[in-house]
């Protein structure tokens, strides 16, 4: 791939006449070929040193596409330090500029058709690692739950290990119990387990240790331990040493840094073109709302923010006004809005409420929200007070970013897909937070809102 982003830059500088490049500098075609062909394997091997070969780091998503924009700007900068160091090695600065852009899209593309073969693979069960859990308390079936759910995860949980006294009951959506902790090297052995992941809170400090010594340095086995921190598992940790004792601190929320500026400043851009661009959109359906039905043009609804804080979303309204009272006459629906939150069939909403909902007309007035910093143009979804309690141990995670107008459920079926299913998305996201990651999540937003596939 890196090759032929080589060789397009050199046909799109070089052969492709474009007025924005110097047209009359006739390129010594035998140099940039042979040039090609050095620079291949000098990329090849920035890319293995900055670990875009490991095994541990294949694979992996937004953060791979990182490692892969970090490297090709790195081989770049090798170029222009050769040219600095000897005078009379001279290339187009173009075909230069060209050749990085090139380089980290291919490589980039090259490696997302990569990762599709083997998730489909993985699906099938290929490409697995054997995992063993060690513990079997709340935590460790957490654990295989989350493992067994993430079909492309690469793990293949074989089942638990603990004491006897902690052996489970049969359960069907776990894996079995494979035997005591005395077993095993043994259970390793017959399942060809490669990875051992440790639940801490199901064992002793004693039996922790225990298994350190026996597999921390292994090259057969890779140990895992998870954190115990379900609660505050998304929020960034940071390890200092105070008095010579290593202490994590939790931060209060997920994003920090550079990613809290780049993701403000996605969040102001957007906002503010957007209600530029929007403005004459918003006077015509506010003109059609009051002129559909009786009552007010914007609907304010109590929500969560950052730690807890509740504000006013803004929405256009698309229900009539009383709602509530037209609802009560049927039971079924109301039964059916506690569990889901949403109803397919809602006699409340409007004429012009279905039209606003189906293409997500009715949240353009939250960019307001997200100019006064209560929400970002991407994040999990906005819940009421009353919704706490369908996230149970995941309450915190939630109340660590903002929310937001769009985000991963939005753009994996919208209300199609279960309230639980909602509710892993929205910790997926927070969990895996990255800039490439928002920007997916905003240019798969484009299409969906178009089809107005799932929106009710």
């Amino acid at each position: 791939m890196m090759y032929l982003a080589f060789r397009t830059a050199y046909f799109v500088r070089f052969q492709m006449n474009l007025q924005i490049f110097q047209l009359d500098v006739r390129p010594p075609v035998q140099f940039y070929h042979n040039l090609f062909f050095l620079l291949t394997p000098i990329w090849v091997v920035i890319f293995a040193v900055l670990g875009l070969y490991n095994r541990q780091k294949l694979l992996g998503g937004t953060e791979e596409y990182a490692r892969v924009f970090r490297a090709t700007t790195t081989g770049m900068f090798v170029v222009i330090i050769a040219g600095f160091l000897q005078p009379e090695f001279i290339i187009a600065r173009g075909w230069l500029i060209m050749a990085w852009f090139l380089a980290f899209v291919y490589t980039s593309a090259g490696r997302f058709f990569l990762r599709r073969c083997v998730y489909g693979l993985r699906k099938r069960g290929y490409f697995l690692s054997m995992a063993l859990i060690v513990g079997v308390n709340a935590e460790g079936c957490s654990l295989a739950e989350q493992l067994q759910r993430w079909k492309t995860s690469g793990l293949y949980v074989v089942g638990f290990v603990d004491s006897p006294s902690e052996m489970p009951g049969p359960t069907p959506h776990l894996p079995k119990f494979l035997g005591p902790l005395e077993r095993i090297d043994d259970i390793i052995a017959q399942y060809s387990v490669e990875e051992l992941i440790i639940a801490p809170s199901a064992l002793t400090r004693d039996k922790i240790l225990d298994i350190f010594n026996r597999y921390g340095v292994s090259s057969d086995v890779n140990l895992r331990m998870s954190s115990g921190l379900y609660e505050i598992i998304t929020t960034g940790l940071q390890v200092n040493e105070i008095a010579d004792v290593p202490l994590v601190k939790v931060n209060k929320v997920r994003l920090t840094g550079v990613d809290q500026f780049l993701k403000q400043f996605v969040d102001y851009t957007i906002a503010v073109l957007g209600l530029c661009v929007t403005l004459p959109l918003m006077l015509v359906l506010a003109i059609l709302i009051k002129w559909d039905s009786p009552g007010p043009v914007f609907h304010r609804r109590r929500v969560l923010g950052v730690n807890g804080r509740q504000f006013d979303a803004y929405k256009f309204r698309t229900m009539v006004v009383n709602g509530d009272e037209l609802l009560s006459g049927f039971p079924e629906l109301q039964e059916e809005l506690s569990h889901n939150h949403k109803l397919k069939d809602d006699p409340r909403v409007t004429r012009m409420g279905k039209f606003l909902r189906k293409y997500s007309l009715d949240e353009i007035p939250q960019l307001l929200n997200v100019l006064k910093r209560e929400m970002s143009i991407v994040g999990p979804r906005m819940i009421t007070p009353d919704e706490m309690k369908h996230y149970n141990h995941w309450a915190l995670n939630l109340l660590t970013v903002r929310p937001g107008i769009t985000g991963l459920w939005q753009v994996s079926g919208r209300s199609d897909i279960s309230y639980e299913h909602r509710v892993r998305l929205d910790m997926q996201y927070i969990r895996n937070w990255s800039f490439l990651l928002e920007l997916q999540i905003l240019f798969r937003t484009i299409p969906v809102v178009l089809r107005g596939k799932g929106a009710y």
